[in-house]
């Protein structure tokens, strides 16, 4: 069986919830024997599409895991932001031909349900690792 590498893109607002989602998603790739190739941390989740469509440029990388936690505020921005980025990366794995999880909980939650879902780090590099299977198929 091929060893796949992955890039994982996550973002630093939140980052004591999207740190313990990465370290969920290292711990997970390890155990599937998965090998992260590249790490890159972007500000936030709306600045994802840039450093995953460099990932899905990059002929090393089979496929990308996303990181991030969209906490609701005042307003509806948490919904403006997760909506982007989400259709932009969904654009990417399409246009690249490539797996792109999207690992970003929210909108409309607060700190203590996304602490509740630090596990979807890992669950995230379950749905590549799963793509990535089925496509070679």
């Amino acid at each position: 069986m091929k060893k796949y590498n992955i890039g994982i893109v996550v973002s630093e607002f939140n980052f004591d919830i999207t740190s313990m989602m990465l370290e969920r998603a290292k711990a997970h790739a390890e155990f599937l024997e998965v090998n992260i190739s590249k790490t890159i941390t972007v500000p936030g989740v709306f600045d994802m599409p840039l450093a995953v469509k460099r990932m899905c440029m990059d002929k090393s990388i089979d496929g990308v895991v996303t990181l991030g936690c969209v906490i609701e505020g005042e307003t509806e921005h948490d919904d403006i932001v997760i909506t982007n980025a989400a259709r932009k990366i969904t654009d990417l794995s399409v246009e690249y031909n490539k797996p792109v999880s999207l690992g970003i909980t929210g909108p409309g939650m607060t700190r203590l349900q996304a602490e509740d879902r630090i596990d979807k780090g890992r669950d995230a590099v379950e749905s590549v690792v799963k793509m990535l299977k089925k496509l070679a198929q």
